[in-house]
């Protein structure tokens, strides 16, 4: 049994404690939670540390099996020049893969991370999701802008959840970005999470190339499908309408949905996503450092946390970040958001993420008969609570 506390503990419900003691078993399972209302007394058997406890961070958005990829692209590309470096290099023998994938897994965990929703286009890190002290959700991504190509895409989606569901990893088949996916590979994702229920997860928003696609049947990415990918997509009837509004009723409104990036998403994109959707069913993945490695564009996350939305975070993969910390993530939006209050970016770190993967029930929050797994703010502000460049995370619970 372990009992420990700090200057502050951010419980990620919203809930503040100054000074505030938790106790945990020896399986890391929270068994009580004392508030000293910042009366606290040294005393026998307490560990205090100067910072913030958090819970164990959740990083909603990764793509392990690109961590071999990691300092081989030019930074700010655009998104365009970013995919045509991943269909030129993704292609290296397994065991570079694996390997690289095994010190991303570390990586993640070294720097507080619990719990990961994963993208995966094959099956081949499975076996080491399976056996990692990380928690996975897999969202098994299917590509395919051409109708032809539909079936053949699905069935080897298919054949993957086959082989996550034998492994023991929970995972669900989900479309990879509206640039990327036609209207019948849409059709069979959405009949296959409305069958098994499954939670959903699309790239989103990303940039502006997506909306001159779809509105005019032109732009940066209509030319990576022609001249990248030697694509016909004369078959492509443009809509006339952002990405978004093009793409969001082919996705079913009663399951789960993490939309990725939302670099361009703007007021009439939220009311839209209100009209048609469950926001209480809806998450709002934000990855901005990635965001600055491709593009040098950041969302309009003051205008997400004015609407009260779910809002989780994540690191997209080592192929267009530096690091897979989601402190670095949280870090950023300080810089550039210096507004929003660190508690609230803890809430969207930890129990967002949880809940959104459905693994509340035991990450995400300290709370008794949790197992979230603690960390150790070090460097923070603690007047203003304001993170710092100097911010540091220090695993204390597992």
């Amino acid at each position: 049994m372990r009992k420990l506390s700090a200057h502050y503990i951010f419980t990620g419900t919203g809930v503040v404690l100054n000074k505030g003691i938790i106790i945990v078993n020896e399986e890391g399972i929270v068994t009580k939670i004392i508030d000293t209302k910042g009366q606290f007394e040294e005393q026998s058997g307490v560990e205090f540390y100067s910072g913030a406890i958090v819970p164990g961070f959740v990083n909603a958005h990764c793509h392990l099996e690109l961590s071999h990829l990691h300092s081989i692209f030019p930074e700010k590309t655009g998104l365009p020049g970013f995919l045509k470096n991943v269909v030129a290099n993704r292609n290296h023998e397994e065991p570079i893969v694996l390997e690289a994938a095994r010190k991303a897994d570390f990586e993640l965990w070294h720097n507080g991370i619990v719990a990961v929703g994963d993208i995966s286009n094959t099956a081949s890190t499975f076996a080491l999701k399976s056996k990692s002290k990380i928690k996975y959700h897999t969202f098994i991504e299917v590509l395919g802008f051409s109708p032809l190509r539909a079936q053949r895409a699905f069935e080897w989606a298919e054949i993957c959840l086959a082989e996550a569901r034998s492994l023991g990893i929970p995972a669900s088949i989900v479309p990879h970005a509206p640039y990327s996916i036609s209207k019948e590979l849409f059709a069979l994702v959405s009949k296959s999470a409305e069958d098994n229920h499954s939670i959903l997860s699309i790239h989103s928003q990303e940039c502006s190339a997506e909306d001159d696609l779809y509105q005019t049947g032109d732009g940066e990415l209509a030319r990576h499908l022609t001249e990248n990918l030697s694509m016909d997509i004369s078959f492509f009837e443009p809509t006339g309408k952002n990405a978004l509004e093009s793409v969001i009723d082919w996705l079913p409104e009663q399951n789960k949905l993490l939309l990725v990036h939302n670099v361009c998403t703007v007021q009439k994109d939220i009311d839209l996503l209100r009209l048609v959707r469950d926001m209480g069913k809806t998450w709002f993945v934000l990855c901005p450092n990635s965001n600055l490695y491709i593009d040098k564009q950041l969302p309009d996350i003051a205008l997400f946390s004015k609407n009260g939305l779910k809002i989780c975070l994540g690191t997209d993969s080592l192929s267009s970040n530096w690091k897979l910390s989601i402190l670095e993530e949280m870090k950023t939006i300080h810089r550039f958001f210096p507004e929003i209050h660190f508690g609230e970016m803890v809430t969207w770190a930890t129990l967002n993420g949880a809940e959104a993967l459905e693994m509340d029930s035991w990450a995400g929050s300290i709370e008794v008969g949790k197992k979230p797994g603690l960390n150790l703010i070090t460097g923070l502000d603690l007047n203003s609570l304001q993170l710092l460049p100097q911010s540091k995370v220090k695993r204390l619970i597992n």
